[in-house]
């Protein structure tokens, strides 16, 4: 599951690279300044106000989630409150549009799997997963790098990516101690976060741009169910955690290098083996499943995904499981920036203003299939400089204004891709949190990053493309 890239900072703060908190303000009046001029050269004398409103509020927004002048979140917040604003003067827009993207289906669909995440972690759930299956690799270095890689993996689907990595990382990291092998801590530290970011594809809870991508969507008139979106994002996201493994042993080459499990084992003597820990992870398995079923079977029973939300919201606050207190710890800035990325994209669509610009490349001729190359790439240029939630935002508007000039293209081949190729930015130490997780233990430089972001950067469009492609011909 996806987080805010303002955590990404918040981790690598102390490292030079990053803007003193005394720039924000300037970054921030510079943004205003430069996203003035692009819609001043940019717009169309046949704009009218509305248009002219939101092109600059896209520039804007742009800016300020590649400077981070502001956090991601507080992004968000603005674009909502700008649109309720300005074009709450247009006496023909109707601005409760833009407020009702807190309550879109895709916001409790993440809700949901927000108190999912935290029920497993105060019921170390995801600590018996990893206790249950590790130790079935073998004792083999790699095998067991593999094993934890696909655990990582799997848990990212359902639950946080940094809260995945940080706890994979402490089970890993007494093993430093007592192995002086940097190959090895290499190919664990590495292995852990980009497995974290590529297992966000497997779901629609599992990263915030796969919700953009289902909203863009539904906005015209295609839904995809949680399963449909497990057909497409499962298989490439464990396949890409392999070839990732691959490539990780072949840098790091750690032949037949015996490793000892004990340091998994230690969580089997630390976990809490009193009787009432053990009822709520039972009641978290129970409402885990029971959720996930009706998830996945939405399609059939009719039930709206959203709606099946409400099932551990109400349990596990009911059961005692989740407290108020838990409750305001849930990354509630995930949540606004995915709003405000609605938001955005209900205003560039209403608008038009993807269709003008696209009108005015049009005649070009592009080739589709290029065109879907080219989003595919875009998209993991832009997210490893920005928040890869704000990426799909921008991205998503155009391309479906883009193949509604095209006959015969299906909206969920692009979508999907850009969608799911905004989990393929890896190249920095801001571009995720587990990134940032892992760069902020000292043990790994920044240049170092380069194997998991050019390889997954290449190779993940490249493979999400096809299988994509394949899919959406065969099913959809």
């Amino acid at each position: 599951m996806s987080d805010s890239r303002g955590y990404s900072l918040k981790k690598i703060a102390k490292y030079p690279f990053v803007y003193a908190k005394n720039t924000k303000l300037g970054m921030f009046l510079a943004c205003t300044i430069l996203a003035g001029l692009l819609t001043l050269f940019l717009g169309d004398d046949s704009f009218v106000r509305s248009q002219y409103i939101v092109l600059f509020l896209l520039f804007f927004a742009m800016l300020l989630w590649f400077t981070e002048a502001i956090p991601p979140f507080a992004v968000g917040i603005f674009i909502v409150g700008y649109l309720i604003f300005f074009m709450g003067q247009e006496g023909t827009m109707d601005v409760k549009q833009y407020v009702q993207t807190w309550s879109d289906g895709v916001i409790w669909l993440f809700l949901g799997g927000f108190f999912l995440a935290e029920g497993m972690r105060k019921s170390r759930l995801d600590i018996r997963l990893l206790i249950i299956t590790a130790p079935k690799f073998g004792d083999k270095a790699r095998n067991i790098i593999l094993g934890l890689m696909f655990v990582t993996a799997v848990l990212s689907m359902v639950m946080s990516n940094t809260a995945t990595t940080a706890m994979m990382l402490a089970t890993v990291t007494p093993l430093f101690k007592e192995i002086e092998n940097k190959k090895l801590h290499k190919a664990f530290l590495f292995g852990i976060p980009t497995a974290a970011a590529i297992g966000g594809m497997g779901t629609i809870i599992g990263s915030a741009p796969n919700a953009i991508a289902v909203g863009a969507l539904e906005s015209i008139g295609i839904k995809i169910s949680f399963i449909e979106w497990m057909s497409i994002g499962v298989p490439i996201a464990l396949l890409l955690t392999y070839i990732f493994w691959k490539i990780l042993m072949r840098k790091y080459n750690l032949g037949d290098l015996k490793l000892s499990t004990d340091f998994i084992e230690n969580l089997e003597r630390k976990k809490d083996h009193k009787k009432e820990e053990v009822q709520q992870r039972r009641i978290v398995l129970i409402v885990f499943a029971i959720t996930v079923f009706f998830w996945l079977s939405s399609q059939w029973t009719g039930i709206p995904v959203a709606a099946v939300s409400g099932i551990p919201i109400v349990a596990l606050t009911m059961m005692g499981i989740i407290d108020a207190d838990d409750v305001r710890k849930l990354p509630w800035d995930t949540l606004m920036l995915v709003a405000g990325g609605l938001a955005l994209g209900i205003a560039i669509q209403e608008q038009e203003l993807a269709l003008y610009f696209i009108s005015k490349i049009s005649a070009f001729n592009f080739n589709i299939y290029l065109l879907l190359i080219l989003f595919s790439i875009l998209t993991v240029v832009l997210s490893n400089f920005m928040s890869n939630t704000a990426a799909t935002t921008i991205l998503a508007p155009v391309a479906l204004s883009i193949i509604s000039l095209y006959a015969n293209v299906n909206p969920i081949l692009f979508i999907v891709v850009i969608g799911l190729s905004a989990s393929c930015s890896l190249l920095l130490p801001v571009s995720t949190p587990p990134n940032a997780i892992v760069f902020s233990t000292g043990l790994v430089e920044q240049k170092e990053f380069r194997l998991a972001g050019v390889s997954m950067g290449l190779i993940g469009p490249a493979l999400i493309i096809i299988w994509t492609f394949l899919l959406t011909s065969l099913f959809f």
